[in-house]
């Protein structure tokens, strides 16, 4: 519904912890792309739209409109703030956009998705290591929902608007990775996406504390620890590693993981 005939919209997607704050923050790094703080923002007028219809229409505006509306506001504070650290397009990373695709692309149809996927049972071992067990639990049906409906996505997407981004490939090949990715988004290629940590970001203190945490533990000197890779085998016990095969099995396969 948004003009986007100078400026494509990027969104990262996927479950959560699957490394998409690590990609948002190397796209930050880059002199053309600004990708600041998730916003979550677009969930909630989705869900204004559906529930609260009965009383928007009241107003005499049909759904078009406020569509227009809400992706002309969301535009505009990206590109203040992408204009503000002189940059000329935006990005927003908000894993939990994932199920809400086909009401982003009814906002901006142009725009490009950029779909991380990280082994599952690394990120079951991410969640229990961040929130505790019950978090591991529901991300392991989670995990094959929310790439699931990436995955199937970008089955019917145009080769220009969906790209996937392995975790793997980007903590082991940063390089050859990037290449790939700022090639789908047409940007010319910028070292400053391997040196993440020496560009300035707006993120919350916690993340920074905590992944300064992981590095000092894995013992790692690089910008990018690959520490985490695996992680499942030595903090997954027999329920978790259960559970997880049974909801989430045959797709860890399809993609290649087992």
């Amino acid at each position: 519904m948004c003009d986007q005939s100078q400026v494509r919209p990027i969104f990262i997607i996927g479950c959560p912890r699957s490394g998409t704050t690590l990609l948002r923050l190397m796209l930050d790094s880059h002199p053309n792309i600004s990708c600041g703080p998730e916003t979550g923002f677009l969930i909630d007028m989705e869900r204004i739209l559906g529930h609260h219809w009965s009383h928007l229409e009241l107003y005499g505006f049909d759904r078009d409109y406020w569509r227009r509306k809400i992706a002309e506001f969301f535009a505009s504070f990206h590109l203040e703030y992408a204009h503000g650290q002189r940059k000329r397009r935006w990005a927003e990373k908000t894993p939990h956009y994932t199920p809400h695709l086909p009401f982003i692309l009814s906002l901006f149809p142009s725009s490009q998705i950029v779909h991380m996927i990280r082994d599952g049972r690394d990120v079951v071992a991410s969640h229990r290591n961040r929130w505790g067990y019950k978090e591991a639990l529901r991300s392991a049906k989670r995990w094959r929902q929310f790439v699931t409906v990436g995955c199937e996505f970008g089955k019917h997407a145009a080769a220009d608007q969906y790209h996937e981004v392995r975790y793997e490939n980007l903590v082991n090949d940063p390089e050859t990775t990037l290449r790939s990715l700022l090639a789908f988004l047409e940007e010319p290629w910028d070292d400053q996406v391997l040196h993440h940590l020496q560009a300035p970001h707006d993120i919350q203190p916690t993340y920074a504390l905590f992944t300064e945490k992981r590095r000092s533990q894995g013992k790692e000197q690089s910008p990018i620890y690959d520490s985490r890779i695996g992680a499942w085998r030595r903090e997954l016990d027999p329920f978790l590693k259960l559970i997880f095969y049974l909801w989430s099995g045959p797709l860890l396969r399809e993609l290649g993981y087992v």
